[in-house]
């Protein structure tokens, strides 16, 4: 039984994990808006730019197993002061930049490895040390910090930009990140990451400093954990990364369509506790297939919006694709997590991230490289559907994912 200083200090490490996450996704989202800006200001086609963005996603996914052999090597308050100091520094070379590699370095390497520093790898090692049997909820209530990040700084965004012009804007971004910085660096970390006595003493089992990558990698979890990040991430991403754009060239005005995905952030926090909470009652099996069934349904609304753009079916999208956005990852890492245990918990459930990564970045670019060779959506639409239903077949197939 936790004592009342061990549960405020839970409490206040799930707060420090859901300010973080909504930092680290609404900075990496807000890409989105700065989008068609940026191809404007240079003349660059749609594949090109989206580029940026999926160097950042493949950046982050492929640095998640050493962000989380670093947090288990050197602890919390490295990992995440690294990552500020990332996105600091990419923001303000992008408001610099004037070359596609510029860009591609510094919003695509440097943004995709800052985000991986305070996303969802240090996080959920962080709430492991301190939630036992909540685990999946407060993996929830983090995961559904991505919404709060949409749903705060991609509206922002387009109202700095609206007012400063793009580069200016990325100026303020990294302003906020050497702040936030000074702030962690006040924070009592030895206690934060020290984790809950009542978990670490429970956390004697038999693979207790057993389980190596290799060990995890043969084992067929892994790799149904692994598909399911990267087919779902692939689906969504591929609609994502374009949402705004395609908006905007469907008939919306560009901020009314920023603000249309923003809101996505408000019912992606719905969806999300809805998920685990339908989880604890109905059982895994049911609650994933309502949550792709859910994708399904936005990305046949987005479909029908070319040809009829009114702002029923963009509410509809929203409330259906919106609530699923990272709706599947808080019962994926809780699985990981409760599988996995032991010293190497992070590099394991770092390596799993890569399918996430991996498939945001082919996603991202896919969706945009179908565009530009199709010169309309149906093609990515139709990509986007595939894959998403791909993301569900491990579930269907592989038990301990449904436990």
């Amino acid at each position: 039984m936790p004592t009342p200083k061990a549960s405020a200090t839970a409490l206040f490490v799930l707060a420090l994990c859901f300010v973080l996450s909504v930092i680290g996704r609404g900075m990496g989202e807000s890409f989105t808006v700065f989008l068609l800006p940026i191809s404007q200001h240079f003349g660059w086609d749609r594949s090109q730019v989206i580029s940026i963005y999926s160097i950042a996603a493949l950046a982050g996914g492929f640095a998640s197993p050493f962000v989380g052999r670093l947090f288990d090597k050197s602890g919390p308050r490295i990992v995440y002061c690294f990552g500020l100091s990332m996105l600091g520094c990419a923001f303000f070379t992008a408001a610099f930049a004037s070359k596609l590699w510029q860009f591609q370095i510094s919003l695509g390497l440097c943004v995709g490895l800052g985000m991986s520093c305070i996303g969802i790898v240090p996080n959920s090692i962080m709430l492991g040390r301190w939630f036992g049997r909540k685990l999946p909820t407060a993996m929830a209530i983090v995961y559904s910090a991505m919404g709060g990040g949409v749903l705060i700084l991609v509206p922002t965004s387009q109202l700095l930009i609206d007012r400063f012009g793009w580069q200016k804007s990325y100026e303020i971004f990294g302003y906020g990140a050497v702040l936030l910085i000074a702030g962690l660096l006040l924070l009592p970390w030895r206690t934060l990451a020290g984790g809950s006595p009542a978990i670490n003493t429970a956390r004697h089992d038999p693979m207790e400093g057993g389980w190596t990558l290799l060990a995890a990698m043969r084992h067929h979890a892994f790799w149904a954990l692994f598909s399911a990040f990267f087919f779902t991430a692939l689906g969504m991403y591929a609609v994502s990364a374009q949402v705004v754009a395609y908006l905007v060239d469907v008939g919306f005005p560009p901020l009314q369509a920023a603000t249309a995905w923003g809101f996505s952030g408000v019912v992606l926090v719905i969806g999300m506790l809805s998920i685990s909470w339908l989880d604890g009652l109905f059982g895994r099996l049911r609650s994933i297939i309502l949550s792709y069934a859910l994708s399904i349904i936005g990305i046949g609304m987005l479909w029908l919006l070319q040809a009829t753009p009114n702002i029923w079916l963009l509410a509809g999208f929203i409330a259906s694709f919106g609530s699923t956005m990272g709706s599947r990852g808080p019962l994926i890492t809780a699985t990981a997590l409760k599988i996995y245990r032991g010293k190497r918990v992070g590099t394991i459930f770092g390596t799993i991230s890569i399918g996430s990564g991996l498939g945001a970045a082919l996603g991202a670019w896919s969706g945009g490289f179908l565009h530009d060779l199709t010169g309309s959506y149906d093609a990515l639409l139709l990509f986007a559907l595939a894959s998403v239903v791909l993301g569900m077949i491990p579930f269907l197939t592989v038990r301990l994912l449904r436990e």
